[in-house]
Formats: structure tokens, sequence, C-alpha cells
């Protein structure tokens, strides 16, 4: 700067000088209310110091080690009241490390070894295995699979109603309580037709089991759906449920895809933790803030959107969204979005791709796959995130799908992929 421009910057009338003073105080006090805001928790989920930026999968591979402990465990004779096969596939883990696996409609009973009665070498399961609504398999601290929970662990709550377990969380038993339960999400579902032969959407519930001993000790209904007239509009919630600082933020989605073929939408619900089984602590998101009413966050009914089953991780200030692609004909594409708050905007989809189906699967364009599933507390030592997808026999016929994944039982069960999450665009 020159002397005369010093000169003159100092030349600045009373007047002048008064506002330029005010001007200062008002634009410090500017900067000290936003540095107090930005350390507070945002009501969307944005938290202190959590740095958001676009992220994409860089690369993904088949993780052979944890779909082939669920061979293993699955190909098992020496029980005939274990686990064989599953979809719906979650996981928690447990404070013991151990980790609990939860399954919506389940095979129990022996497999056989190859070859099937086709001749084909698949291993296969006779026509009398059992078949229940959902299962739950206990992982060890190692990663080896080592029992089934009596099964079906949720009952169901009337004739021709049925529990599919989704998410599960460990929290306090009460706001601040040092004892720890685990809360297992639940939708119930009532048998249907036309559109609705997966079942017509009921409610959400959430149980509680006992640590450690995980014993059932209650069902509470959160989410009552019955009384919405179109079932393509019942909101179900639990496909997936991540923590924040103060608050267990749930997702859910409606079956619109089930009855349409459009996209299903996305919505969101936050509680605070240690209270996901109280009904009254549930507040939704509107579009605006948290309240009674719920508002999609993501699902335009055509090219955006998520299946009724998705997932949700958080990395570093990043949430992340898997779901099958909408748009895309039969279901065989992975795709993602990401936002720097749950309740959005979200950004994508982004490219997709196509986890692979069992080496013995054909003919390939009757099988299927759907529900991709994180399992954040299972994330590798290399950063790598564990996501599993399930897959299955494509029939308008159930009776003719449970018999084709009866003659090769690698088609239903869960599979697994490494992610590696990358900057995006």
């Amino acid at each position: 700067m020159s002397a005369a421009e010093r000169t003159k910057r100092t030349r600045v009338p009373a007047g002048r000088r008064r506002q330029f003073g005010a001007g200062v105080v008002l634009l410090l006090a500017a900067v000290l209310v936003g540095a107090l805001l930005a350390a507070l928790p945002a009501t969307d989920g944005r938290e202190a110091g959590a740095a958001c930026a676009p992220r994409k999968v860089a690369s993904w591979a088949p993780d052979q080690g944890t779909t082939g402990e669920f061979t293993r465990y699955g190909d098992d004779a020496s029980r005939a009241d274990d686990w064989s096969g599953g979809d719906g596939t979650h996981s928690v883990r447990l404070p013991d490390g151990r980790v609990l696996w939860l399954f919506s409609d389940t095979f129990l009973g022996r497999v056989h070894a190859p070859p099937n009665r086709s001749g084909q070498p698949h291993s296969w399961r006779d026509g009398s295995a059992p078949f229940v609504r959902n299962s739950a398999v206990v992982m060890d601290r190692s990663g080896r699979l080592e029992r089934t929970l009596p099964a079906p662990v949720f009952a169901d709550p009337a004739a021709g109603q049925w529990r599919w377990p989704v998410a599960a969380k460990v929290e306090p038993r009460s706001p601040g309580s040092a004892e720890q339960v685990v809360r297992v999400l639940l939708w119930t579902r009532a048998t249907g037709t036309g559109p609705w032969i997966y079942g017509l959407p009921l409610a959400t519930e959430v149980a509680t089991l006992s640590l450690p001993g995980l014993r059932l000790e209650g069902v509470v209904r959160v989410s009552d759906q019955s009384t919405v007239q179109d079932p393509a509009e019942r909101v179900l919630y639990g496909t997936t449920a991540v923590d924040g600082e103060e608050y267990t933020y749930v997702f859910g989605g409606n079956d619109g895809k089930t009855a349409t073929g459009a996209a299903s939408q996305a919505f969101l619900a936050r509680v605070p933790r240690g209270r996901l089984a109280e009904p009254g602590a549930w507040r939704y998101w509107d579009g605006e803030g948290w309240g009674d009413r719920a508002a999609p966050v993501l699902g335009d009914g055509a090219k955006k959107g998520v299946g009724s089953a998705y997932t949700v991780v958080r990395d570093e200030g990043t949430w992340v969204l898997f779901t099958m692609a909408a748009g895309v004909e039969g279901l065989s594409t992975i795709t993602s979005y990401w936002s720097c708050a749950p309740s959005g905007p979200w950004h994508g989809p982004a490219k997709g791709f196509t986890p692979p189906l069992p080496a013995d699967s054909a003919p390939q364009q009757r099988t299927a796959v759907y529900n991709p599933q994180a399992h954040p507390a299972l994330r590798g030592d290399d950063g790598r995130l564990l996501l599993s997808y399930d897959v299955n026999w494509l029939d308008p016929d159930p009776r003719a799908a449970q018999a084709n994944v009866s003659r090769n039982v690698s088609l239903y069960r869960p599979r697994f992929l490494r992610l590696r999450l990358a900057p995006g665009d």
C-alpha cells in the first residue's frame, strides 16, 4: 500500500468512522454466531467437526472368507435345527465381541452333498426341510458361526401374519442406564395377493433381546400402517439404522415399487439413544424438521429412488446409501448415493456395479440380486466396508421358487463383498 493510500484511508470523516466501526462489530458478531452454530449438532443429523465430501465406490471384490463361512455352516449336517439358508441379512456387534446375524425367511434342516436329485453338482435340501419366517445365528469373536437360536425367534403376531427382522442396535435399556440390550426392528406383514405375494406391509415393531443371553423379552409396535388404505403408501422403518451422537437415525421405505414398478421412496425417523422401544419417542422427517408426519428424503418414482430394502453407512462425515438401481431391468445392479445429512439432499445415483452370482446358478436370467446391506462393525483393518447381498430364484409361484433354491442351496444364502470408498465427483 502506498503512502498516499494510507493517508487517504486514515482521513475518514467522523460519521463514516462510526459507521465503519459499527460494521466491524456486526461482522465480528456474525462470525462469532456462525462459529457457535457450527459447534452445535444440526437438527438434520450433521454434527460438529464432521467433514462431508462426495463419496463413491472406488473398487470392490468378493469376500470369499465370509461367504465361505456361511457355506460351511449351512452345509453342516450335524444338526437338523440349524440355519441352512435365508435372506434379509442384517448384523449387529454385541458388547462381548460376538456378532448376531438376523435373517428373514429361513430354511432349517440338513443339507445333502452333491450331486442333487437332478444329477447337478449342487448341495441340496429335501422338500421336508423346515421353513420359518425368521432366524438368528451367532458368530463368535473369531468370525466363526457357532449356533442358531431356536427359530423362529419372533413368533407370528396373528394367523396369516409374520415378522421379518431388519436392523438391530445395542443400546442402553433406558437413557443413561448402564445395562444394555439388543433392539431388533421388525417388519410385520400379512398374506397378500397380486403384487403383494411377498406380503402386505402392516407395521414396524421393536423387539428387545437380553444380553448376554439373547432372550426375547417383548415386542412393541412403534408404527402401525394397517389403516393406510393404499398398501403402496405404507412405510416400514428399519431397513437400516445408523448411530448419531444423540439419536439413532432409522431409515424406512414404502412398497411403491412392488405395486407399480416405480422406484420406492426412502423415509427417515430419529429416536433418542436408549428409546427405540418407546413409540412416543419417534420423530419423522417431514421435509423441514422433525414431527409426527413423514415426507420422503429420496425418490422421484423414476430414475432416483430405492428398493424396499437398502442400507446407509457413515464414512467420516458423509452418509452413503446403497440400493438396487432404479429403472434397471431385473434385479442385478447396486448403486449408491451420498449426502451430508441423513435427511438429504441425496446426490446420485452413482455408476452401479453388478456383483457375481453363484458360479453354478444357471440359467442366470432366473436369478436375482437384492437387499444390499452394509455391516460396518465388520469393516476390515484396511478400512474396506463389508457389504452383503441376497440371491434368489425369480418365479411368480413361491412354491416353485422354494423348490429351486432347495435344489441348489447356494441360491438362498448371503454373499459378501469388500468395498473401498473414495472421494467422488
